[in-house]
C-alpha cells in the first residue's frame, strides 16, 4: 500500500443546509484553502497534537473494524497496516478548523478510507452514479463515529474533490461550477471565530420540524428558495440568484435564530434592509463560517470592515 501523503481539502455547502434533510437539492464545492493529510513527521505541529490525533485515529480505526464485523461495512480494511501505522505515530495534519462546518471530520474519514481500504473505489476515472452512491453510504457509516449519524456527503466531496449536486431524490452527481477569480460581485465567507457542535443544532431543528406550522414553512418556503438558488447559480442567472438569496436569507433570519451568532444579527439585518449583500448559514450555523453573497464586493468590504472576510468566488 502506498505510503504517500495524499491531501484532502475542505468543502463548502453552498446551498441546502437543513432543507437537504427534507429532500431539497444541495450544492457543495471543494474549498482548497484548508486541507489535511495523514503523515508520520511534521515539525510544524506540537507533540501533544500528534499524540491526540494519533489517539483519535486509533479510536476511529477500531470503530471501523467493529462496523466491518457487524456487516455495516463490507470492504477489506487493512488492519495490519493500520495498527503498524498507529504504533509508528501516524497522525492527521490538518489546517481545517474544527467545528466550522467545512468538513474537518470529512477530510479525515476520506484520508483513512484512501489509505486503509484495500478494495476502495479509486479516483482514476470519472465516478459513476453507482460508485458515488456506494461511496456516500460507506463514508457515511465511517463518519458516523463523529456525529452519531452522517449522510456521507462531507467525506464524499472531500474524497472526490469535485463539485457535487445533490438532487431531490438524494441522487448525487458531479457538476461543473465556474469559480471565477475576478468580478464585481462575489460569494464570500465570514469567519465568526466561534467553534460549534453540529449535533445540538440539528437536534433543535428536528424538534422544530415536529411542529406542523414549522414543517410547512420549510416545505413551502425554505426548500423552494434553496432549489431556486441552486438552479440560478448553475445557470449563471445572477438576477434570479439574488432574488431568491434575499428570500432565503430572510427565512433563515426569521426561523433559524438559534443558528445565527447573536452579535451577527445587526450585520445580517443590515444586508437584508439595504440589499447590498445577503447572508446565509454555512453548514449547521451557530458559529463557524457564514456565507455571503454580494453584487459589489468592494462596497461590502467597507460595510463589514473589521470582519474576517474571504472571497470564495466572484460572480
Amino acid at each position: 500500500m502506498s505510503k504517500k501523503d495524499v491531501t484532502f481539502h475542505s468543502k463548502i455547502l453552498l446551498f441546502g443546509e437543513y432543507s437537504i434533510i427534507q429532500d431539497s437539492m444541495g450544492l457543495t464545492v471543494p474549498y482548497e484553502i484548508f486541507k489535511g493529510f495523514l503523515t508520520f513527521s511534521d515539525t510544524s505541529v506540537s507533540e501533544e497534537f500528534k499524540t491526540q490525533s494519533n489517539e483519535h485515529l486509533k479510536n476511529l480505526g477500531n470503530y471501523i473494524q467493529e462496523q466491518v464485523k457487524l456487516g455495516n461495512l463490507t470492504f477489506d480494511f487493512d488492519t495490519v497496516a493500520f495498527h503498524n501505522d498507529i504504533a509508528g505515530g501516524i497522525f492527521f495534519h490538518s489546517t481545517i478548523p474544527q467545528g466550522f462546518g467545512i468538513g474537518s471530520s470529512g477530510a479525515l474519514v476520506a484520508a483513512v478510507y484512501e489509505r486503509y481500504v484495500k478494495d476502495k473505489i479509486t479516483l482514476d476515472e470519472t465516478p459513476t452514479k453507482e460508485s458515488i452512491a456506494e461511496l456516500k453510504r460507506v463514508l457515511g457509516v465511517m463518519e458516523s463515529y463523529f456525529h452519531g449519524k452522517s449522510s456521507g456527503v462531507d467525506p464524499l466531496i472531500c474524497y472526490l474533490n469535485l463539485p457535487l449536486l445533490i438532487k431531490e431524490n438524494q441522487e448525487i452527481e458531479p457538476v461543473k461550477v465556474a469559480m471565477k477569480k475576478d468580478g464585481e460581485g462575489a460569494i464570500f465567507l465570514i469567519d465568526t471565530g466561534i467553534s460549534r457542535k453540529t449535533e445540538p443544532l440539528v437536534k433543535y431543528y428536528m424538534e422544530q420540524m415536529e411542529k406542523p406550522s414549522y414543517r410547512e414553512f420549510v416545505d413551502k418556503q425554505l426548500k423552494p428558495f434553496a432549489n431556486n438558488c441552486i438552479q440560478a447559480f448553475l445557470e449563471g442567472d445572477t438576477e434570479t440568484l439574488f432574488g431568491y438569496m434575499k428570500k432565503l436569507s430572510h427565512f433563515q433570519f426569521q426561523h433559524f435564530k438559534p443558528m445565527i451568532p447573536h452579535f451577527f444579527n445587526k450585520h445580517w439585518k443590515r444586508g437584508l434592509e439595504s440589499g447590498d449583500y445577503y447572508f446565509k448559514l454555512c453548514g449547521a450555523g451557530g458559529g463557524g463560517f457564514i456565507l455571503g453573497f454580494t453584487k459589489n464586493i468592494n462596497k461590502t468590504r467597507m460595510q463589514l470592515k473589521g470582519q474576517k472576510l474571504e472571497v470564495l468566488s466572484y460572480i
